[in-house]
């Protein structure tokens, strides 16, 4: 595993965030599966307590390697040293999108609760299910009729007038 040097401070405080210097003095947790997280000072420590919920837990002083030190030890390990962490290349697999004409074949386009209410109301008939797909259609074909013609007169915008 490739390790990260950096030039002005070998790690930060898993509190506070604070640069802790090489050769620094800085806290330990002594709990087995906290190892990994170190501290600039007591205080620092004290406040992930309660949140890893220890029950029994002390913090140890130890002492950050010099950085020479460090060096050394990667060298002698074979381990690569960079000065800069290595961008991440993250890949996202993006599902592919239909264009709007795919995606709005199959759209209902008709407000059913309105259309089976004024049904009822006007003409005091219920409606079926497969009125809605077969309305859809006709105002997809009607407004395309409508964009054409405003695309005639050289519009952008469809007006009331365009729909026969």
């Amino acid at each position: 595993m490739d390790e990260v040097i950096n030039e002005n401070f070998w790690r930060r405080c898993g509190s506070c965030k604070k640069e802790i210097k090489y050769g620094a003095f800085y806290q330990a947790c002594s709990v087995s599966s906290c190892r990994k997280l170190i501290f600039c000072s007591v205080t620092c420590w004290d406040v992930h307590v309660p949140v890893m919920n220890h029950k029994s837990a002390y913090a140890e002083e130890r002492v950050a390697p010099q950085k020479q030190q460090l060096l050394a030890q990667s060298i002698s390990q074979g381990a690569a040293l960079t000065t800069e962490r290595a961008a991440r290349r993250i890949l996202i697999q993006t599902p592919k999108v239909p264009n709007e004409q795919e995606a709005n074949a199959d759209d209902i386009l008709i407000v059913a609760s309105k259309l089976k209410s004024f049904v009822k109301s006007k003409y005091d008939m219920n409606t079926s299910a497969s009125v809605f797909e077969r309305l859809s259609d006709i105002v997809r074909r009607t407004t395309a009729d409508a964009c054409e013609r405003a695309g005639a007169d050289g519009r952008k915008t469809v007006m009331d007038r365009d729909f026969e």
